[in-house]
């Protein structure tokens, strides 16, 4: 057998083994995802919208609640974390570039973008919740803006550093000062690949439950007051199905089915914009 029939037999039996394992892989998924639409599904109903929580052995339970405090949760990470991310990502594009306090940030929010969401509940825990002796969806914010944070700062980052300098050396000849050519030239070059970054931030935060039980706990009933503790989807969900009644099992298929249609229709977005980027250079 020669060196290149070897070869030849090798790369087969690689692509093969490669095959299978993603087959594996998507089978599983869709197995995952096929159990939770059948579920979820069946479990949807107009009630779970309008109608607040209710004991087990009343029907007319709903995720009202719910979904009102995991909107107001995730709206007020993403109102202050989105400025701060892309503001972050510009200092380090366009004025840190390569110096050590840069390359210093950019080495923690890589280490944050992995540390589990658990320390980062903790960490809340520690400064916001025992300080003020009680739960508050401020805390269970806070705690998701910093999991949100270096998500969109380093895809800013990455995404600045895309626009040729060509771009920023032509705006500076006309005379323009650097914060404009920052926000009218770079910021639009940028801008699909900013929004997906933005937008997986949101995707990431929105699924997350560890952090919202150590800071804003949780509540059966619709509360709007960020001060006190909030009740969110993710951690209803978690109670409900790991209950032994089975009306509240189906209200929690049906959290299931809600977050994980949202989760998946911001990542299909996010991934839109970035070919549209990708197709458009």
């Amino acid at each position: 057998m020669t060196h290149t029939q070897k070869r030849i037999i090798t790369n087969n039996i690689v692509m093969t083994l490669s095959t299978l394992s993603a087959i594996v892989g998507i089978g599983f998924l869709l197995w995952i995802l096929s159990i939770l639409v059948i579920n979820g599904i069946d479990a949807l109903s107009t009630t779970i919208f309008l109608n607040e929580g209710a004991p087990p052995g009343n029907e007319s339970g709903g995720l009202k609640h719910a979904l009102i405090g995991q909107l107001l949760l995730v709206s007020y990470a993403s109102l202050f974390g989105v400025p701060l991310g892309i503001l972050a990502g510009t200092y380090l594009s366009e004025y840190g570039q390569k110096s050590k306090l840069a390359e210093t940030i950019r080495d923690i929010s890589d280490i944050m973008m992995s540390a589990p969401s658990i320390v980062i509940g903790a960490f809340v825990y520690a400064i916001v919740v025992a300080p003020t002796g009680q739960f508050s969806g401020w805390a269970g914010s806070i705690a998701l803006m910093i999991i949100m944070l270096p998500i969109i700062l380093r895809t800013t980052d990455d995404m600045l550093h895309l626009v040729p300098s060509t771009l920023r050396e032509a705006a500076f000849a006309l005379g323009a000062p650097k914060y404009k050519v920052i926000i009218q030239v770079v910021y639009r070059g940028a801008k699909a690949g900013i929004l997906t970054g933005v937008l997986l931030g949101v995707a990431r935060v929105a699924g997350e439950t560890a952090p919202l039980l150590f800071t804003s706990f949780n509540d059966n009933f619709l509360n709007t007051d960020m001060s006190q503790p909030m009740a969110s989807l993710t951690v209803t969900m978690y109670n409900y199905a790991t209950s032994p009644y089975e009306d509240w099992q189906k209200l929690g298929w049906a959290a299931a089915f809600i977050l994980s249609m949202f989760i998946l229709t911001l990542n299909i977005l996010g991934r839109l914009f970035l070919l549209k980027k990708r197709g458009k250079n």
